[in-house]
């Protein structure tokens, strides 16, 4: 019923990552991380999960356990974490992650944008990584508690429409 995957916290410090499984099991071993509309890995009950982000309702356990935050950064699987430079690392990593962010109201359909794609992982490095970062930037930069409320009003509202 649950995901848990390896994820890069705040200072660089591993957790898992709690979700609610929408891939068959072992579906890391059957393909890359990035994730398109069309991969036939995610379930049936996984696609409405994805399209209403419920599979991330399980994340409130990681804001408990001080592992994460409502708003910051998405956290990243090790290998994402190890391609940014010195300074976007450091940046990145100085907050909690968050269940939702800038990236994720600019860009709530993800899978969309790779689906189709002959090499969804090349696809997303091209165009969905290099804003995602900066918006990351842009969050830790500009991090306020109004600033918060506005991204969690904006992501309610993304997920309605």
């Amino acid at each position: 019923m649950f995901y848990r995957g390896p994820r890069v916290g705040r200072y660089g410090r591993t957790f898992s990552i709690f979700k609610f499984r929408t891939m068959v099991v072992n579906a890391e071993k059957l393909g890359g991380s990035s994730t398109s509309d069309d991969d036939p890995r995610i379930t049936r009950v996984g696609k409405f999960l994805r399209k209403y982000k419920l599979d991330e309702l399980p994340q409130l356990i990681n804001v408990l356990k001080g592992e994460m935050s409502f708003v910051g950064p998405r956290p990243e699987v090790q290998h994402y974490i190890d391609m940014l430079g010195p300074q976007e690392r450091k940046d990145i990593l100085s907050v909690r992650p968050g269940i939702t962010d800038w990236a994720s109201i600019w860009n709530s359909d993800e899978g969309s944008i790779l689906a189709g794609s002959s090499d969804p992982e090349k696809t997303y490095m091209e165009r969905i990584r290099p804003e995602k970062i900066k918006l990351q930037l842009k969050y830790v930069r500009e991090r306020r508690f109004l600033t918060d409320l506005k991204i969690v009003f904006q992501t309610l509202y993304t997920i309605i429409r």
